[in-house]
C-alpha cells in the first residue's frame, strides 16, 4: 500500500508523519483521516487554496490536473511546479513525500483565536 510521508510542519505536524493511504483516496482527506489538520476552508470543493501542497516525490504518479485546479494553484502562497491542491490529488500506487507551506491566503483560520 502506498504511503504519504509528511514532512514537518511547524504547526500542523512538527516532527512529520507517515502513513498508509489506499489508492483513491484525495491528500487531503489521507491527511485530515491521519490527524495533520490541513486547512480545507472551502471543505474541499476546490474554490480556494487552503490545501495547498508541495510534492517533493512522486507529483508524476498522480492524475494531471484539472483546468479549475490550475487556475486556483496561480493564487497559491508559495507555488511550485509540483503543487498541487491537496482535496484534488488522489493517491495512486506510489508513496509520495509532501509538504505543507508554511502560510497560506486564507483571511480567516477556523478554530484558531
Amino acid at each position: 500500500m502506498p504511503q504519504i510521508i509528511v514532512l514537518p510542519h511547524e504547526e500542523l505536524c512538527p516532527q512529520g508523519t507517515l502513513f498508509d493511504v489506499e489508492p483513491g483516496v484525495s491528500i487531503c482527506d489521507a491527511l485530515l483521516q491521519h490527524g495533520v489538520e490541513i486547512e480545507h476552508a472551502c471543505e474541499k470543493s476546490c474554490a480556494c487554496t487552503t490545501c495547498h501542497v508541495i510534492l517533493r516525490e512522486g507529483f508524476n504518479s498522480l492524475e494531471p490536473a484539472e483546468e479549475l485546479e490550475e487556475d486556483l494553484l496561480d493564487k497559491a502562497w508559495g507555488l511550485e511546479p509540483t503543487s498541487r491542491l491537496s482535496c484534488q490529488a488522489v493517491m495512486a500506487g506510489k508513496d509520495l513525500v509532501v509538504e505543507i507551506p508554511k502560510y497560506t491566503i486564507n483571511m480567516a483560520k477556523e478554530g484558531h483565536k
